[in-house]
Order: C-alpha cells, then sequence, then structure tokens
C-alpha cells in the first residue's frame, strides 16, 4: 500500500479564508467559462505520475491554488481535462436556447441546437409540509435514497430520466455511439462518453427550472440536491461537479470511475481484488480512448484522478456513501480518493461540507438506517439551512 500513498504538500498558513464568505452554491452552471482550458499534451508527452496528482496544483505544474478567489479557475482546468481524457465534451448552452414550461406538476424542457429540439420532461413531487419555494432532490435515473429521509422534510423530489439524453447503460440495449437523442443536436461528439451528456441533460432541466422561477415551479434555485446509486451515483457525482447550482451531492455506491481513484484501484487490481478499475468498466460511459490511452500500467499518465472530480464540487457540499460487502464497487479506492479529495475543502476552512460513510451488512442500493444519520445531517444542513452537525463525517468499516 505504499505506493497509494497520497503526497500533497499544502504548508500550513499557506491558506488564509474567510470560510463565512465562501458560497455554498452559485446561479451559474460553471463560474470557470471565461477561462481558457490548459494545454493537453498527448498521451505520450504526459508525465508518469504514481501517487494522486494535487488537485490545487495548476496543470502547468507552476505552483498551486494561493487563496480561494483563485479555484474556480483550477477546478475549471480539472473539468477540461477530465472531458479531454476521460468523458469527452459537455457543451455549453446558451439561454435563448431553451423553452420550458410547466405542465401540472411535470417540468417539459425544451433545448435547440443546429437546429434540432431534444425535449426532457420531469415531474415533481411536492411536499405535505412546508411552504414553497421547495428544496429540491433529484434523483438520478431514480431516487435510491429511501423515502423515510424526506418525510416531514419541505424537500420536493424528481427524478432524472437519462434515456431522454442517452441510451447507454449496462442494464439495456446497448446501441451505437451517435444515434441517441444527444448526438442528433450534437453529431460532431459521438464519441462521448455517457457520462457528459447525462451531466448535459440533467443541466438542461434546471435550466428551465431557473428559467421559469420559484412562482411558477415552486422550488428554490439555491437548494437543489442530486443522488443517485450504482452507475446512476457516478451519474449525480458527475452531474453534481459540473454543475454548480446543485448545493448537495450524495454519490450512494458510485464504484469504479465515480470517487473510486483509477491508480488505487489499478494497485489493487494488481493485488489480486476484483475491482471496477479503468480497464474494466462498461466503455458506453467514457471515452473509448480512456482505455485505449490509460490502460494497465499506463493509468499513471492520466493527469487527473476520481479524487479531483470529488473535488469539482467543493465550495459545494458533497457526501459519498459506500458499500464494501461489494468488492467491484472498490471503496478501499473511494476511501483514499475522499480523503485525498476532502483536503481541498479543508484547505479553504469549509471541511463540514465534505463527508463520507462507508457500511457493510446490506444490499447494494439499499441504504440501511445506520447511515441514516449521516444523510440526514446533509440534507438538514445544505437542503433546508438548518443546524446540523457534519463537521467530522468520516465513517468507516472496510473488511
Amino acid at each position: 500500500m505504499k505506493r497509494l500513498c497520497l503526497v500533497l504538500a499544502m504548508m500550513a498558513g499557506l491558506y488564509h479564508v474567510d470560510a463565512q464568505r465562501i458560497p455554498f452554491v452559485y446561479e451559474v452552471e460553471n463560474t470557470g467559462a471565461k477561462f481558457a482550458a490548459p494545454a493537453m499534451p498527448s498521451v505520450d508527452a504526459l508525465p508518469e505520475v504514481r501517487t494522486l496528482p494535487n488537485p490545487l496544483e495548476w496543470s502547468d505544474g507552476k505552483g498551486v491554488v494561493k487563496n480561494f478567489s483563485e479555484w474556480s479557475r483550477r477546478r475549471s482546468e480539472i473539468a477540461a481535462e477530465i472531458q479531454h481524457y476521460g468523458i469527452g465534451t459537455k457543451p455549453a448552452v446558451e439561454s435563448g436556447s431553451v423553452f420550458a414550461k410547466m405542465v401540472g406538476d411535470t417540468l417539459l424542457v425544451y433545448v435547440t441546437v443546429n437546429g434540432r429540439t431534444l425535449p426532457l420532461r420531469a415531474t415533481i413531487s411536492y411536499p405535505k409540509t412546508g411552504k414553497p419555494p421547495y428544496a429540491l432532490m433529484i434523483g438520478t435515473s431514480n431516487m435510491s435514497l429511501p423515502r423515510k429521509l424526506f418525510e416531514n422534510r419541505p424537500i420536493a423530489i424528481m427524478n432524472y430520466r437519462e434515456s431522454q439524453v442517452n441510451g447507454y447503460s449496462q442494464f439495456r440495449a446497448q446501441g451505437t455511439r451517435g444515434t441517441f437523442p444527444f448526438d442528433q443536436l450534437y453529431p460532431e461528439l459521438k464519441d462521448n462518453g455517457a457520462y457528459s451528456e447525462w451531466a448535459w441533460g440533467l443541466s438542461r432541466l434546471l435550466d428551465g427550472l431557473q428559467q421559469l422561477g420559484a412562482e411558477q415551479t415552486k422550488i428554490d434555485m439555491k437548494h437543489i440536491g442530486v443522488t443517485g446509486c450504482s452507475y446512476a451515483g457516478k451519474m449525480a457525482l458527475y452531474c453534481g461537479a459540473f454543475d454548480e447550482r446543485v448545493a448537495l451531492t450524495i454519490a450512494q455506491e458510485p464504484g469504479g470511475g465515480g470517487a473510486a481513484a483509477w491508480r488505487v484501484s489499478h494497485e489493487l487490481t494488481l493485488s489480486g481484488k476484483n475491482l471496477e478499475d479503468l480497464d474494466k468498466t462498461d466503455y458506453h460511459w467514457f471515452l473509448e480512448s480512456q482505455k485505449e490511452n490509460f490502460h494497465g500500467d499506463s493509468v499513471y499518465r492520466l493527469p487527473y484522478d476520481q479524487h479531483e472530480l470529488c473535488a469539482m464540487v467543493c465550495p459545494r457540499a458533497l457526501l459519498l456513501l459506500g458499500n464494501p460487502d461489494y468488492e467491484w464497487l472498490a471503496d478501499s479506492s473511494m476511501l483514499v480518493s475522499a480523503k485525498a479529495a476532502k483536503k481541498v475543502w479543508n484547505t479553504f476552512g469549509i471541511g463540514d461540507r465534505m463527508g463520507w460513510s462507508i457500511m457493510n451488512g446490506h444490499p447494494h442500493c439499499q441504504l440501511p438506517e445506520i447511515q441514516y444519520p449521516e444523510v440526514q445531517a446533509f440534507i438538514d444542513k445544505f437542503l433546508l439551512g438548518r443546524e446540523a452537525d457534519t463537521k467530522d463525517v468520516s465513517v468507516c468499516k472496510l473488511h
């Protein structure tokens, strides 16, 4: 395990921030849209880095982020690298290209690009308590968290059906790249992985909610959450990481390609573990070139790792949920990644906005009651603005 050690040189006293002034959420999808992407070297020109890269180090290697005001730019660098080497492009959409309306409790969003229109729909279930505007928790593919967690809380629920954008999934007919609804708008992005496109779709639903406003939707845009489990746990993480209007991301049992660091999973695979590593995941979800370029020991040339995907959520709230009864989920790798990512929140004095709970003894995607307290605390604090203790949520019970 020595090779898994994370080397992050963050000197005490280097960062001086007023945590009270750091936003919990933003009104725009991407605060770093104005920044140019960093250089994207060819794979052969990338250095071999065996430890997890420092998420606060600039892509050109010339120093590190020195204050929170620089984080948006660094975050945009990470986003650009993940898209270029890992999942494909999540294209920006002009506000005038989105038209939204409410029909009863159903949100309808029409996105027009290059003369073609993609329709999206999602029904909102409103709470029976509290008054609008309500916080909203969005389930990617489905709401995997128990409904008990939302009972007697003024939180609306909405499911995002990702098949409206891209049908790639290990559970359904695979289809062919370039033949799905997203591809009709962006044929030049046919090589994309599904996670960039699914994140794009969720952002368009948020565009619709934002365009209509709370009077029509009854939704508070400052308190949006996203969650999902397994492949949808990955989806929730990518959606939350790539849209800064999401205040709370809860990724439940996301497995490899989600929060688990590719480098760490590779090391564990070499030691005999059967994990979802970069060589053994569903490549309808990622760029096929990711496997071609970073298979085997080539993973050490990847200029980022999944702890940096997690870090993209900062300064917003992130909770990772694991289940070590399923070796495939690579929770040992996720734990290393989580600890590495949290150093970003800690650096800015907002460590209470990120945590993890990894507990065994329950079926896949069936959150046990023993994990309810951590989830409830994050929901109460970051969706409802209530007092809740999230200062040291680092529960872990690995085999």
